[in-house]
C-alpha cells in the first residue's frame, strides 16, 4: 500500500489525503449524530444563513458538516479524476464543483428536514378568527382577564383573554378571537355581536 501511495504524484497524493481525512471525520460525525453525541449544526462562528420569516432555522451553507462534506467529495472526485488521467486544472475544477454541489445538497436536505419538523410552539396570531368558549369570566372594558378555550394549530388550548364589551362574558359564552392584546392575551367578542 505504501509503495502504491509513493508511486503517485504529489498532486494525486494530496487528493488521497484529503479524501481519507474527510471520510474519517465525516464517519465520526455520522456516528455521533446517530448515537446522540452530535455536534451543533454550526461549529463555525461565521456561518452564512438566510433567516426565514417565521423565525425558524434558516438555510445554512457554511457549516462545519458542510465543509467536511465538501472536502470528502472534493477528495474522492479528485482521486477518480486523476485515475482518468485528466489534466490537473480539469481535475481541480471538477472536484470543486462536485464539493460545492455536495454542500448545496447537504444544506438543502437539512433545511427541508427542519421545515418538516413541528415544534408545537403557539403562534398567538394564529388564534385570530377562531371561535371558542369562555372558561373563566372576562371582565368588561378589559377590567379583568379571563380564560377561553379554543382550538388553535391543531390542539385545544386554554388562553387568557380580555374584551372591550360592556358586559361580563360569563362561563360558556361563545366568543370569537378578534385580536391580540399582548404576547399571551387575546382580545375577544361574543359571537352574536360580531354577526
Amino acid at each position: 500500500m505504501q509503495e502504491l501511495f509513493n508511486g503517485l504524484t504529489v498532486y494525486a497524493q494530496t487528493y488521497w489525503i484529503i479524501a481519507i481525512i474527510g471520510s474519517l471525520i465525516f464517519g465520526i460525525l455520522l456516528v455521533m449524530t446517530f448515537v446522540g453525541g452530535g455536534m451543533d449544526s454550526d461549529m463555525l462562528a461565521d456561518s452564512t444563513d438566510f433567516e426565514t420569516d417565521d423565525g425558524g432555522v434558516g438555510f445554512e451553507f457554511f457549516t462545519f458538516k458542510n465543509l467536511i462534506a465538501f472536502f470528502t467529495i472534493f477528495g474522492w472526485t479528485g482521486v477518480v479524476c486523476n485515475d482518468l488521467n485528466l489534466s490537473n486544472g480539469v481535475v481541480l475544477l471538477i472536484s470543486v464543483i462536485a464539493g460545492l454541489l455536495m454542500m448545496l445538497v447537504t444544506s438543502s436536505m437539512f433545511y427541508f428536514m427542519s421545515r418538516l419538523a413541528e415544534d408545537g410552539t403557539l403562534k398567538i396570531k394564529n388564534a385570530i378568527g377562531t371561535v371558542g368558549e369562555v372558561y373563566l369570566p372576562i371582565g368588561p372594558h378589559r377590567s379583568k382577564t379571563g380564560k377561553i378555550q379554543i382550538s388553535v394549530q391543531g390542539s385545544f388550548r386554554e388562553l387568557d383573554a380580555l374584551t372591550d364589551e360592556d358586559n361580563v362574558l360569563s362561563t360558556g359564552t361563545v366568543i370569537k378571537v378578534v385580536g391580540v392584546v399582548s404576547a399571551e392575551i387575546l382580545l375577544v367578542e361574543t359571537l352574536s355581536k360580531i354577526k
